[in-house]
């Protein structure tokens, strides 16, 4: 079956999916995640190069995206300390922003963007190795048959 043209996200609290919805205006993706430049293909053991990004993806009702709201937070192997503590504020301010939010399943249809020489979004990476799937970028989640909205990572 190929990919459909609305891709379910299931929420799952408390993990990775916990920060999407709908609210007034449309559908939500939130969250804080890690990610190196796409065009960094050098070794990084220590993982010293990791970016790591607060950010909210906003969806109209039909799952079209309308925009991103993007923040850099830091550089560093692990997201923890002051670090950790500023990424939540920032992520808990993108939320606050939303009016008549509520935490629920989404479906979204696949976007592409680029920030700060990372790539965002919901790609169609279907073929003939993998089959029909949709990666979410740079959150690593992926979207496959019998897309009900769980993901594997």
């Amino acid at each position: 079956m190929p990919a459909p043209d609305l891709i379910p996200i299931a929420r799952e609290p408390g993990y990775r999916t916990d920060t999407i919805g709908r609210y007034a205006d449309g559908q939500f993706y939130a969250a804080v995640h890690g990610a190196r430049g796409d065009d960094d293909h050098e070794p990084d053991m220590g993982r010293e190069r990791i970016r790591w990004y607060a950010y909210l993806h906003l969806f109209d009702a039909d799952g079209r995206h309308r925009r991103s709201e993007i923040s850099l937070i830091g550089v560093a192997p692990t997201l923890r300390g002051e670090l950790g503590e500023q990424a939540e504020r920032r992520l808990t301010a993108l939320l606050d922003q939303l009016p008549d939010r509520q935490f629920t399943d989404i479906a979204i249809r696949p976007f592409h963007m680029l920030y700060d020489g990372v790539t965002f979004g919901l790609i169609n990476e279907s073929d003939v190795e993998r089959g029909d799937w949709v990666e979410l970028y740079p959150d690593g989640l992926g979207f496959s048959e019998p897309w009900d909205g769980l993901y594997s990572t």
